[in-house]
C-alpha cells in the first residue's frame, strides 16, 4: 500500500517537472511576441491574442473568454499526452504564425451577434409606448391625419374615439374650423354626399353616406363635434327624386359624428316641418326650467303667408281670467334634468335645439316652437310666436337670448328661463331689397346681420340700380344697426347662407349664370383688423351639381 503511494507521487512529481517552465523562457517568448506585434501594426497597438503561457500552456485570454464566444474564442487544453509527445509548449489559438485573433475576434463576433438578434424586434416595430404618450400625440395631428391613423391598428382607433380623447382634444385647443355642405342634388336626385371644406388646409373634402339619400329641405345645427339634421321632405313617388308633387315631411332628427363618420337618431319632433328655422345655445345650469304651452283645440287658427286671418274670428276669451283659473294646469313647468349627474364634471354641458316655423305637412307656415334638450332627449313645445310677427327667416342666440329675425323686419327675442317672447324695437332699420331676406348671426356675444341695400338706383324702373351685400351689428344698448363691412361680390344668390363660429362669419355663395353652377366661399373676422371679406375657395364643388342646389343647399360649422 506504502509502495503504490510513493510511486504514485513519483509519477505526480514526474508530470510537474514535464509541466514546468522556466522564468526565462516565458520572457523570452513574450519578447518575441511583442516585437512581431509591433511589425504587424505600425501603431505599436496589437489586437492579436497575448498567448501568455502558463503553467499547464494555454492561453489564458482564450480559457477565460471560451464558453462566451463560442467556437471561435474556445482555447481548448492540452493533455498531458499531447504535452509529451510536442515536447514543448504551443499556444492554444494556433501557431505562433496564425492569423486569427482569439481575443479581438472573438468580441466582433460577440458585438455581431447581438445586432443580429436585435434586428429583428428593430423591424417588427415591437416599441410598445404607454397609452398616455399615444394619446398625446395623436391629440395634435389634424383631422385628416388622425382619420389616417385610425387606420394603423384597432388600438389607435380605439383611443381616438374615446370620450376622453374628444374632450383632450375640445379643451387643449388642437381643433380648427371645418365647414360641411349638405342637400346638393345631381342629375335631379338628393345626393347622398356631403362636402367639407378645412379651413386651415384650404381643400374640399367627400363624404358619401346613405343615411341622407332621398331628403331634402331639412336644416342642420352643429353642436360640439356633431351635426343634427332636423325635419325635412321625401318623395313619395320618386324615392331619392327632388319631386315636391308629392312628399312625406319627417319629425325625426338624425345625428352626423364626422369624427367617427357614424349616425345615430334621437328624440323625434312634436311636428313634422320642413326648412325649420334653428338655434342652439349651451345651458351652464343643470335645474333650468322650461315652461311647456298645453295644446288646447281651441287654439287660433295658423296664418298663413297668403290669405291672413283677423284675429276678431280668434277665441275672444283666450286670454281672461278665467279660462286661466279653469285650466291651471294648460301652462306647467316642467323641469328638465340630466339623466345621469356627474358630480365630477367631466364633458356634462348641456345644449338646446330651438325649432322655429318651417312648412307643415300640408304645406302650411307653422308658427309654433320647440325645445330639444340634449341631456334629456326630449323635444318640449314652448310658446308660440308673437301675434303678427311674421314668417320667421332667420335666428341665432346671443347672449342667453334666442333672437328671430321676420321676413316683415320684425326683431323678438325668447327668454328660455322665464319661457316667454318679447318684442325688440330698434331706432333705425337696414335699408334692404325685400326679395333677399336678411340674416342674423351671433359672434363674440354680439349680434350681426347680412342684408340686401341698393347702392345705386333704389330700384326704380329705368334707372341703373346695382345691389351690394352689407354687414350691419346692433348695438344692445342703443338699439341700433352700424354699418361695418360691405360684401364684395353681388347677390346672385337669393339663398345665400351664413354662419357664425367664434370670431367668424362664413358665407356660402351658389348660383348658375351662363349654363355652369357657381360657388364661393367667404370669410369674415369680427375680432379686429381689416373689416374687409377673404375669398376662401372658388368653384371647386358646384360644378358637379344641378342649379336647384342653391335652393336646397344648408351649412353648418364644426370645430374638429
Amino acid at each position: 500500500m506504502i509502495s503504490e503511494n510513493l510511486a504514485g507521487e513519483a509519477s505526480l512529481h514526474q508530470e510537474l517537472e514535464v509541466l514546468s517552465v522556466s522564468k526565462r523562457l516565458v520572457r523570452s517568448l513574450s519578447q518575441k511576441i511583442k516585437r512581431k506585434n509591433h511589425e504587424d501594426d505600425p501603431n505599436g497597438i496589437s489586437l492579436r491574442c497575448p498567448a501568455l503561457y502558463t503553467r499547464g500552456g494555454g492561453c489564458k485570454v482564450g480559457a477565460t473568454t471560451g464558453d462566451e464566444f463560442g467556437e471561435i474564442g474556445t482555447c481548448r487544453r492540452r493533455s498531458a499526452s499531447s504535452i509529451e509527445d510536442g515536447k514543448g509548449y504551443k499556444p492554444v489559438c494556433g501557431p505562433e504564425d496564425t492569423n486569427v485573433d482569439c481575443f479581438s475576434h472573438g468580441l466582433k463576433e460577440r458585438f455581431r451577434r447581438r445586432s443580429i438578434r436585435k434586428a429583428p424586434e428593430v423591424e417588427g416595430v415591437h416599441v410598445f409606448l404607454p397609452d398616455d404618450i399615444v394619446e398625446m400625440c395623436l391629440v395634435r395631428l389634424p383631422l385628416t391625419s388622425l382619420m389616417k391613423a385610425r387606420l394603423v391598428c384597432k388600438k389607435w382607433r380605439f383611443l381616438t374615439t374615446t370620450p376622453r380623447f374628444m374632450q383632450m382634444r375640445r379643451n387643449r385647443l388642437y381643433q380648427s374650423p371645418w365647414l360641411f355642405l349638405f342637400g346638393a342634388v345631381k342629375s335631379g336626385f338628393c345626393s347622398h354626399e356631403i362636402h367639407a371644406f378645412d379651413v386651415s388646409s384650404n381643400k374640399w373634402h367627400t363624404i358619401s353616406s346613405e343615411v341622407i339619400k332621398g331628403r331634402f329641405m331639412f336644416s342642420v345645427a352643429s353642436i360640439q363635434e356633431n351635426v343634427y339634421i332636423v325635419g325635412g321632405c321625401s318623395s313619395l313617388t320618386n324615392f331619392g327624386k327632388l319631386d315636391r308633387s308629392s312628399v312625406k315631411t319627417h319629425k325625426g332628427v338624425l345625428v352626423f359624428s364626422p369624427l367617427t363618420n357614424s349616425w345615430h337618431k334621437v328624440a323625434s319632433m312634436k311636428h313634422a316641418r320642413s326648412k325649420p328655422v334653428l338655434g342652439v345655445c349651451e345651458v351652464n345650469s343643470d335645474s333650468l326650467t322650461i315652461k311647456t304651452q298645453h295644446i288646447r283645440q281651441d287654439r287660433h287658427l295658423v296664418r298663413t303667408r297668403i290669405n291672413g286671418i283677423s284675429d276678431v274670428y280668434e277665441d275672444p276669451h283666450r286670454l281672461s281670467v278665467r279660462r286661466q283659473l279653469r285650466y291651471p294646469f294648460d301652462e306647467p313647468e316642467v323641469t328638465l334634468r340630466p339623466k345621469n349627474e356627474n358630480p365630477s364634471g367631466k364633458d356634462s354641458r348641456r345644449f338646446l335645439i330651438i325649432a322655429v316655423g318651417g312648412v307643415g305637412s300640408w304645406d302650411e307656415p307653422l308658427d309654433s316652437c320647440e325645445v330639444y334638450d340634449s341631456s334629456s332627449n326630449k323635444w318640449t313645445e314652448v310658446q308660440r310666436l308673437p301675434v303678427d310677427f311674421g314668417v320667421v327667416c332667420s335666428t341665432t342666440f346671443c347672449n342667453g337670448l334666442f333672437y328671430a329675425y321676420s321676413e316683415t323686419d320684425n326683431l323678438a327675442a325668447y327668454d328660455i328661463e322665464r319661457g316667454y317672447w318679447f318684442r325688440i324695437q330698434t331706432t333705425t332699420l337696414p335699408p334692404r331689397v325685400h326679395e333677399y331676406y336678411p340674416t342674423i348671426i351671433s359672434c363674440e356675444n354680439r349680434l350681426f346681420m347680412v342684408s340686401v341695400s341698393w347702392c345705386e338706383g333704389d330700384g326704380q324702373i329705368g334707372r341703373r340700380n346695382k345691389a351690394v351685400r352689407k354687414l350691419w351689428e346692433l348695438d344692445l344698448v342703443y338699439l341700433n344697426w352700424e354699418e361695418l363691412s360691405t360684401h364684395p361680390d353681388a347677390p346672385m344668390d337669393w339663398n345665400t347662407t351664413f354662419v357664425g363660429d367664434k370670431s367668424m362669419i362664413f358665407g356660402v355663395e351658389m348660383f348658375k349664370i351662363f349654363g355652369q353652377v357657381l360657388d364661393f366661399l367667404t370669410m369674415f373676422d369680427v375680432s379686429g383688423g381689416p373689416k374687409n371679406w377673404v375669398h376662401v375657395s372658388r368653384n371647386q364643388v358646384a360644378h358637379e351639381l344641378d342649379a336647384s342646389s342653391c335652393a336646397t343647399k344648408t351649412v353648418a360649422v364644426l370645430r374638429l
